[in-house]
């Protein structure tokens, strides 16, 4: 970096501090390994790559080529696939891609409710999805909050969608793929599962896999996965043409390729054993947090967690997600505020808290660890003026992050 642009340097340090000075329990972040960070901030960012590994538009393409086709290679062997795009900015743009090329403009698309655990491109009206396709939706049982696949295949035998979509955003229970392909199968539809959540766990056998029963599957290379900011898709060997045309040219143009290297790092790094250690840990610590919730009487959406999440129904406790997030922010815990299901309140200020454990357990905490972040969320929550309160949280976190550091100054 350019030392002379002193303030986005001082920014960047900045936060850098606020990472290593915090514990992160959004589900959805983590800490990428200091191989994949190096590997994004590399001069492969400078060259253009329009097309695909052997068909670019542009020359100079010999070693991209390689680094983009060991990428091909890692991921479909890590996840079971027939056929990898890896050139998706991000997950959003993943599903973008399968929609274009499955189905046309209004087609039906079965999502899950996004306030019960589905995501934006799920079909919110707000969103892409919900602008240009159809959308008919399935949520969480009102006594089990589960998902019920007889309710499913009830609304997809009467909606008769061209695609359904198995997913989870905010759903701490394990998706069965199985099932959810007998349904689309019924209904003659396509069946996507959208595993940005969840592709560490099942990666490292936490988590049921995809594959034989969907036929296309997308995903971040995030969260869970913990390696750079990207998308990626997974298919059929007989849907290869049609995704690929989808990405290029249907709605990107030149791939990120120092970010697909990253991605090439970043699968390596998961076919390790260490990385299914670590995403057992990730469940433990999750599982942990879940009951020490459970003892300080704070409701979780479907009772307790399978995978690396769970939402807190706050409810009763308080009419300010927003206030509670900030608050705790303050005092160096980053938690979401979360929709639950049929939630009077707005999205903006929901009636839920999200929490997750994948970043803590990358610093190396553990369940004790994780129970006690528990307590902290929770004494909070349920006493967001006790000054007392606010400094032992503050305090504990100090020494939380002094004990298990991360990118070591």
């Amino acid at each position: 970096m350019d030392k002379s642009d002193k303030k986005i340097q001082d920014l960047i340090k900045k936060e850098i501090s606020r990472q290593r000075d915090g514990l992160i329990l959004i589900p959805s972040e983590n800490y990428a390994s200091l191989a994949v960070l190096a590997t994004m901030a590399t001069p492969l960012g400078n060259k253009y790559s329009e097309g695909y590994p052997g068909k670019r538009y542009y020359g100079g393409n010999k070693f991209i080529d390689e680094i983009e086709k060991i990428a091909i290679e890692r991921a479909k062997k890590l996840f079971g696939a027939e056929h990898a795009n890896v050139q998706p900015h991000s997950g959003s743009q993943a599903n973008a891609a399968v929609y274009l090329a499955l189905l046309k403009p209004g087609e039906k698309i079965l999502g899950f409710d996004l306030a019960s655990g589905g995501h934006l491109t799920h079909g919110s009206p707000i969103n892409f999805s919900g602008v240009f396709y159809n959308f008919a939706f399935y949520g969480l049982d009102k006594k089990t909050e589960l998902i019920d696949y007889d309710e499913v295949e009830k609304i997809a035998l009467e909606f008769k969608p061209k695609l359904i979509i198995a997913s989870t955003t905010s759903y701490s229970r394990q998706l069965d793929f199985e099932k959810f392909s007998k349904i689309a199968k019924k209904v003659n539809a396509y069946l996507i599962g959208d595993i940005a959540h969840i592709a560490g766990l099942i990666v490292a056998g936490e988590h049921p896999r995809p594959f034989p029963y969907c036929d296309v599957v997308t995903s971040t290379t995030h969260k869970t996965l913990r390696g750079p900011r990207g998308g990626l898709i997974l298919c059929k060997k007989e849907l290869a043409d049609k995704i690929d045309k989808a990405v290029f040219p249907g709605i990107q143009g030149g791939p990120f390729e120092h970010v697909i290297a990253a991605k090439a790092v970043c699968f390596f790094e998961a076919a390790r054993p260490e990385f299914k250690k670590y995403q057992r840990q990730v469940v433990l610590n999750a599982s942990a947090m879940a009951e020490e919730f459970k003892k300080q009487d704070i409701k979780i959406i479907s009772n307790g967690t399978d995978n690396h999440m769970m939402v807190l129904d706050i409810s009763k406790l308080s009419d300010n997600s927003k206030f509670i997030q900030e608050e705790l922010e303050k005092l160096g815990i980053y938690v979401n505020r979360n929709s639950i299901p049929n939630d009077p309140r707005p999205p903006y200020n929901p009636s839920g808290i999200r929490v997750g454990t994948p970043a803590i357990t990358s610093r190396g905490l553990g369940e004790k660890e994780s129970t006690v972040c528990a307590r902290l969320v929770a004494e909070f929550i349920k006493n967001p003026d006790d000054e007392k309160i606010k400094e032992r949280v503050r305090l504990t976190v100090k020494n939380l992050v002094k004990e298990f550091p991360i990118y070591a100054r």
